[in-house]
Order: structure tokens, then C-alpha cells, then sequence
């Protein structure tokens, strides 16, 4: 049996990363309004609340999402990973350097996301991606290196803020790999209101006020988009991409959000920026470029999923 990446599963990994690309610039305009961690638990609560009234609207009412017993371990370690620990680092890190700069290091999403499919989770690699890999790594590099600070340059201590959110973002998109077969919006949903209930309880007790719904009305928005319906997509992509695969493909995020930066909010740029986004977008290229198809053998596979009252099993199990 050959496995080869569906065109759907593409374009839902590219559709992610095109909303959640989008989501780094405009959330960054509300860094001065609110605290990172309120921040990131409105942006979670956009999300769940959101996912929340698709999942009713579509299945007529509240139904289980029928995820086995061993699977709960992974989502809940998907949701501290990338879901409480993610977000507010990376609010942090857009406190200390612009959107633009902040948008590109998160490529390193992707390298860490292969790196950890490929040591811990045995997925295949090839020579093409980890080429691809050590450029965007060096152009993260180039982006952070100390030196004169600019609106688009503002060394180690944003980067590394931003490198351990992608790092917790890897952890989470590896776990949610474990558990991507079952209703993606539930997945999506359940994180969006664990990880807004942590973070918003987090800054009540450090004495933080919820902002006017000027502010927070635009936020839960961006939540819902970028977090939600992008989260979603990229489960759906998950199934049929792997880990390392939809990694590569959400790796065009970044250039989309440096893209609405500059164009839209109009940051300033330096030649470290645009020497890092070259190097970082050859290694998105050869990402992009590889092809995965050889044979696969499987065991026994088991196959569950739920079913409602009000709908006919017209398939076989094989």
C-alpha cells in the first residue's frame, strides 16, 4: 500500500497556515491593550466558544465525541503543550520585536514539529528536508544575531521567547498527531476552552481586568480565526499528511503574517530581515518540492468512530 498526501489534506495545511499566519500581526496590535497571558486566553476563548457552536449547529445538538480511554492522555498533553504554554510565550516575545521578525521565527515550528515526528515518533525523513531545515534554522540565526536595534530587529531576548513557543507548538502538534482521527473540531474546541479557562484564571489572579469589548470583541475574532478554524484545518491535515509533512506545508504561515506586517501595518525592515526571510523561504522551498511515496506495511489497525441516532452505517469495515 502506497500513502501519498492527498490534496485536501494540502490545501487545509496551507489553509491553516494562512489564517494562523495572519493571526501573529493583527493580535500583536493588542500587546499594549492587556497583559500576554490575558491576551492569549481571549484569543483561546474566540476559539472554543466558536468551534463550540459549529460543532452543535453541525451535529443538531451535543453529542459525545467518542475518543477512546488512551487517547485523552495525548490531547491534554497537546493542550499544555501548544494550547496554555505556546500562546502566552509567544504574546511575551511579540512584547520585544516586531510582528514581521516575530512571524518568520516561527518557521522554526516547522523544524522542531520533524524534529521531534522523526526522533521520538519514527516518522521517514530525507536528505531534502533536513537541508530545508538547517537554512531556516540559520535564517533564525541571521534574525536574532546581536547587533544595532531597529523596529525589525531586536535580538536574542523576543527570538528566544518565539523559539520556545515553537517549541511547545512541536510537542503539541505531535501529540494531537496521536488523537487526529477523531472529530477534529472537537479537538480544536476542547483545547480553545481549557486553554482560555488557564490563561484568563492566570491573569485574574495576577490582578488583570478583562479590556472593554472594543478591544476584546476584535480578539475573540482573531482567536476564532486564527486559532479555531486554523487548528481545525490543521488536524484535518494531520490525517493524512504526518506530523513532519504538515509542519512543512504550515511552514508558508510566517511569510503570510510578515507579509500583512510589512503591507498592512507598515513595520520597518532591515537587511537581517530580508537575509533571514531568503534563507528561511529556500528551506520552505525544498520542503514544498519533496515528494514522500514508497511502500508501507501495516498490522491490524483498529477503526472506531461515533454515530448518532438519526443517521444509517452504509459503509464496511475492512
Amino acid at each position: 500500500m502506497k500513502i501519498i498526501s492527498t490534496p485536501t489534506a494540502v490545501l487545509a495545511a496551507l489553509g491553516a497556515a494562512a489564517l494562523f499566519g495572519a493571526s501573529t500581526p493583527f493580535a500583536k496590535q493588542f500587546v499594549g491593550d492587556m497583559s500576554a497571558m490575558l491576551l492569549a486566553g481571549l484569543l483561546y476563548l474566540g476559539s472554543g466558544v466558536g468551534l463550540t457552536g459549529l460543532r452543535l449547529l453541525r451535529d443538531r445538538g451535543w453529542h459525545r465525541p467518542g475518543l477512546a480511554r488512551t487517547q485523552w492522555p495525548w490531547l491534554l498533553g497537546a493542550i499544555a503543550c501548544g494550547g496554555v504554554a505556546g500562546p502566552a510565550l509567544l504574546m511575551l516575545g511579540l512584547a520585544r520585536m516586531s510582528a514581521a521578525s516575530a512571524s518568520l521565527l516561527l518557521n522554526l515550528e516547522s523544524v522542531l514539529t520533524a524534529l521531534v515526528a522523526w526522533i521520538v515518533f519514527k516518522e521517514n525523513t530525507d536528505r531534502r528536508v533536513i537541508m530545508g531545515m538547517l537554512l531556516i534554522v540559520l535564517g533564525g540565526l541571521v534574525l536574532s544575531w546581536p547587533g544595532p536595534p531597529t523596529g525589525a530587529f531586536d535580538g536574542w531576548p523576543g527570538a528566544a521567547l518565539i523559539a520556545l513557543a515553537c517549541l511547545c507548538w512541536a510537542l503539541d502538534n505531535n501529540l494531537t498527531r496521536q488523537v487526529s482521527n477523531s472529530d477534529a473540531l472537537f479537538i480544536a474546541g476542547l483545547k480553545g476552552w481549557i486553554s482560555a479557562m488557564v490563561n484568563i484564571g492566570l491573569a485574574f489572579m495576577l490582578g488583570q481586568t478583562l479590556p472593554p469589548w472594543s478591544v476584546a470583541g476584535p480578539v475573540l475574532l482573531i482567536g476564532f480565526l486564527g486559532y479555531g478554524v486554523s487548528l481545525t484545518l490543521f488536524v484535518v491535515a494531520l490525517r493524512g499528511l504526518g506530523s513532519a509533512r504538515t509542519g512543512a506545508y504550515f511552514g508558508a504561515a510566517p511569510f503570510m503574517g510578515a507579509a500583512i506586517a510589512i503591507g498592512v501595518f507598515h513595520e520597518s525592515t532591515s537587511p537581517w530581515f530580508w537575509g533571514a526571510g531568503l534563507l528561511m523561504a529556500c528551506g520552505l522551498w525544498l520542503h514544498l518540492t519533496e515528494r514522500h511515496e514508497h511502500p508501507h506495511w501495516h498490522g491490524d489497525l483498529q477503526h472506531s468512530h461515533a454515530h448518532f441516532p438519526d443517521m444509517e452505517h452504509r459503509h464496511e469495515h475492512r
